[in-house]
């Protein structure tokens, strides 16, 4: 296996989480500064690791399986964080990690019917909402006094909407392969 800069960011963005979740239970606005800013660190790498690999053509089967892993760990450690600290209300997370762990188990079942599904524009609208939402969450009152948690509970009611209706997208295109096996 070739080990480059992309499959480092990935496996960077696995190693904050331990980090971030830490740093929130600091106590004061310390805490909140530090986690968000550490969260936002391993976010920046969800994006730049995708396009460093697609311009230098650096894609790995590691890549490949791992970069969703990361990402799935890194959203799913921040959403669980914020249920638990009262931060984000529990049903949108639910449905959240229910089309999350949907999602993958389908492209995993996809690729071993030798298709690959791409994501959607959709998808990425709601990977940015999601990260937005999980910084102004994570970030709560700690940055110059503002309230962050209203934008960022809405931002999460979108990313739900767009979690769901991508969910429903990868799931309608992949559904003529699911029913004939091929």
């Amino acid at each position: 296996m070739v080990w480059n800069l992309p499959n480092s960011l990935t496996a960077t963005r696995i190693a904050l989480i331990p980090f971030f979740v830490g740093f929130s239970y600091l106590p004061g606005r310390w805490g909140y500064i530090l986690s968000a800013l550490f969260f936002s660190l391993a976010a920046i790498t969800d994006w730049a690791d995708g396009y460093i690999a697609r311009q230098r053509g650096e894609l790995t089967n590691f890549g490949r399986f791992f970069d969703p892993v990361a990402d799935k760990l890194l959203v799913i450690s921040a959403l669980v964080l914020l249920v638990s600290n009262g931060h984000a209300p529990f049903i949108l997370v639910l449905i959240i990690l229910a089309r999350e762990i949907t999602v993958m188990a389908l492209r995993e079942r996809m690729a071993g019917l030798g298709h690959r599904i791409p994501v959607s524009k959709t998808g990425k609208w709601k990977t940015g909402f999601q990260m937005t939402a999980i910084i102004m969450l994570l970030v709560q009152e700690g940055l110059w006094e503002i309230p962050f948690q209203i934008p960022g509970v809405l931002c999460l009611y979108i990313s739900t909407f767009l979690t769901i209706l991508s969910g429903y997208y990868y799931l309608k295109n992949a559904w003529p392969n699911l029913k004939t096996g091929t």
